[in-house]
Formats: C-alpha cells, structure tokens, sequence
C-alpha cells in the first residue's frame, strides 16, 4: 500500500521542467534501502525496483512526468545563475510513517536542461560514497536525505579526477524536499514576487506542516524563523558527528535543514578546524570548523530573497539571532553524541568536551566511544588535565550503556581510508562484501546509540 502525494505539481510549471530519464545498458542493484522503503509503504519486487529506480517507470499515483527543478545558488560565494537539476530530478512524492512530505528524486539519471554540456551521470565511486555518508549520519542522528537505491547502469564514464573510463550508477534519494535556498534565490533573481509566496507557502504547508496565514510577510517571516531554527540544528550536527560536508553552496543548503547532496565529503579523525574535505576548496572555506559560518552566510542570502515579501527588519534580526541558536544546538548535539542527558550546567560539559576533543588525544570516533553515557573509561588513555576536567564535570551523571557494540574492541568510523579500501574492493575484484559489511556495522551502531539514548 504506497501512500503517494505528489503535491509539486501545485507549484505549477514556473518551478520545474518535465525531462526523460537516460536509458542505461544495465540495471544491477547495489544497494536497496529496505528499512526506508517500509517506512514509506513501498513493497516491491526485484523487478519493480529496477522499473522504478534505474528506468524511472511512474509509480502509481504519482507523478507521471520526471521534474527537473530551477533554482540557482552561489557557489564558493559566486553567483551562479546557470544551474538547476543538471544530472537528477524529482520523480515522486510520499508520505512517510509520520506523516511527513518526502521526495524521491535522483543522481545520475541523464541530462537535463542545465546539464551544461556535461554527461548528466553518476560514477559508481560517487554512488558508493553517498551512500556510505547517508548511513553513517543517519546513524549519529544528523537530518540527512536517505540513499533509497542504487543501481549499477553498465556505461563507462571519462572523469578526470579518477582512473577512466570508470563504472556508472544512478542514485535515489529519499528526502524531505528538494527546495533549497537556491530555489528563492533564482525567483529573487528573476523578481518574481508571487511565486516567491506561493513557494513559500508551499514549504510551510507541506514540509513544515503549519498553516499558511493570509498574510504573505508573515508567512515569510514564519518560514525564515523556521529554516533558521533547523538550520542551526543542522550545522551543531556536523560539528558533533565530525563530518565536513565540502560543498556548503546555497544550493545545496535545503529550506527544511536536512542535509543532503554528498560530494567531497569527509570525516575528520580528529577535532581539526581547518579540516577540509574538497580539494578544490583552496581557502578552506567549507572547513569543518567554518561550516556554521557557511551556512550562516547561505542563510543571508534567503533573507535577502525574501526581503521581498517582507520586512527586512524582522528579518535581520533573525539573521542575527542565528549564532546563539548555532551555540545552543551545538551545546544539545554534543551531549546526545555523549549520551548524557540535560542539565543545568551542559553549556560548560560542551566547552570542556570540546576542549578536550581539541587536545587530538584520540580520534572523535573513539573518545566518544570511550566516554559514552559520560563514563570515564580510566584506563589511563585520558591524563591530560582537559579530560580530568571532563571527567569532573561528568560526575554524576553516568549512565548505564546496555547495547553489546560498546564492548566492541574499536567504535565503527567513516574515515577516508576506510572508504578507498571499500571501493578498492569494488573496483579491483568486484567485491561487495566489505561495503555491505560496513552498512551493517553502521546500522548496529545506530542501534546502539538509539536504544542507549538518555529519555528526552
């Protein structure tokens, strides 16, 4: 029984372009999102898999047409007016266990309008490590899209920043929307003021679940409070999960805050600031320690986009009120990694595990591991005086971990070592075992932090 709702169409045709999926020599599936599909009542066959996610045949109910959709965005602080879907676009709309609004939309699925002169497809490589990234912030409670399917398309790619020619694959990803900062921003860009409200109302009624008021500034008004509060909440996670994103350009920051569009990125084994995960990123401007700043600054230019529905001043003041929200987020983040739960002093725990994380005693994965449900481990791993303070500050509050992965001899990771050697497998013998070995690995983690969560 799927529950369909394909509520773009409301939007109405400004906001999209009808496009025709690539036909690909083969469809081998990778990986198959089971848990997600349940969650979004989709029983399928093998064969139903592959009609729907590697040719893209209409699910029923749905959307009958494949939509690419405008938006334009700054990339690396420069705006670009010429992009959109260049490789994807959404092809259905669910309701998922909780009633939210999700997307299916694509990677790798053919060209499009803005493909500019590129192939419109997904290396294998880059299907792997989105997948790889989906479930690893999954499992550390970031807001992030789903790898939904991932299918191998039997095409040879030329890329010149791997070996070529290379394997191909075509991506779903399950998302709660696919309107992005960029989305206001090209409507601005294009002073189309109505549809700046429509989208507005759109993104209140149907990913945030409130009702839309008659007035448009306030719904613009409403709607920026609400991107800034998820936002924030986005930006803590990354900082707490040690993940730097890489690309933090306006079009890849999404109105409801879920992260979402995996390219360079990385885990940074230890508490590094000036970690960089793209190559390309000569200034380190996406560094893990100026993601908040990024987003911060993505999140300016939605107010300026919709200072044209409503009043700057309420809007600046938002926009300056984001910081204190970042610090409180963080502060809340940290203690969920930790698995303490709320009290009155978190703001000086965060400072002191922070503090200690920055000593690079031992890497992120581990010290969270060792001190989880702030348990000092005392195995004389920790001497310096920034983890005696922890401990201190700890006392009292331990709590018990029931879950049989924290006696596992090492805490499951994500670095960039690990997954060279997953693809090497891939790549060299056609070996998928040590990729869907460290799926299960990551989603036994996300059990065990769930299950040993403090009560909220």
């Amino acid at each position: 029984m799927t529950s369909p709702d394909p509520l773009i169409l409301s939007l109405g045709p400004e906001f999209y372009d009808a496009v025709e999926p690539a036909r690909f020599p083969a469809c081998t599936p990778r990986f198959l999102n089971l848990r997600w599909a349940k969650r979004v009542s989709l029983d399928l066959s093998d064969g139903e898999w592959s009609a729907h996610f590697c040719r893209f045949e209409p699910l029923t109910r749905n959307l009958d047409e494949r939509l690419a959709l405008r938006y334009h965005g700054h990339q690396f602080r420069v705006y670009n007016p010429e992009i959109g879907d260049g490789r994807g676009f959404t092809f259905a709309q669910l309701r998922d266990d909780r009633g939210r609004l999700l997307d299916l939309g694509t990677k790798g699925s053919g060209q499009t309008p803005y493909s500019r002169h590129a192939d419109g497809r997904l290396t294998l490589k880059g299907g792997v490590r989105e997948v790889l990234a989906t479930e690893m912030l999954e499992a550390l409670g970031v807001n992030t899209s789903k790898s939904f399917a991932l299918f191998e398309t039997g095409e040879a790619l030329e890329r010149g920043d791997e070996p070529s020619p290379t394997r191909s694959s075509v991506l779903t990803r399950l998302s709660h929307g696919h309107i992005r900062i960029g989305t206001f921003q090209r409507l601005a860009f294009l002073g189309e003021v109505e549809n700046i409200n429509r989208l507005v109302r759109y993104c209140l009624r149907n990913l945030y679940g409130m009702d839309a008021a008659a007035n448009d500034a306030e719904n613009g008004l409403h709607l920026f409070d609400l991107a800034a509060a998820a936002t924030a909440r986005l930006a803590a996670s990354y900082m707490a999960a040690g993940f730097v994103h890489g690309v933090l350009n306006s079009d890849n920051i999404n109105i409801t805050g879920e992260s979402f569009d995996y390219g360079p990125w990385r885990f940074t084994p230890e508490w590094d600031l000036d970690f960089t995960a793209a190559y390309f990123d000569h200034y380190g401007l996406y560094a893990f320690g100026r993601q908040g700043e990024a987003i911060h600054w993505d999140l300016a230019q939605l107010a300026g986009c919709l200072s044209l529905v409503s009043e700057a001043p309420p809007l600046s003041d938002l926009l300056a009120g984001w910081s204190a929200r970042f610090e409180q987020e963080l502060v809340e983040a940290m203690l969920r990694r930790l698995g303490v739960a709320a009290e009155t002093n978190d703001r000086e725990l965060a400072a002191a595990l922070i503090k200690a994380l920055a000593t690079r005693a031992q890497p992120i994965d581990r010290v969270f591991f060792d001190w989880r449900g702030g348990r000092d481990p005392g195995d004389g791993a920790y001497p310096s005086e920034e983890f005696r303070e922890l401990a201190r500050l700890l006392k009292g509050r331990e709590r018990a971990r029931s879950h049989p992965y924290w006696s596992d001899p090492e805490p499951c990771s994500m670095h960039i070592d690990e997954v060279e050697e997953i693809w090497s497998a891939i790549a060299k013998r056609d070996d998928w075992q040590p990729f869907e070995d460290k799926i299960a690995a990551i989603r036994r983690m996300g059990e065990a932090i769930e299950q040993d969560a403090p009560a909220a």
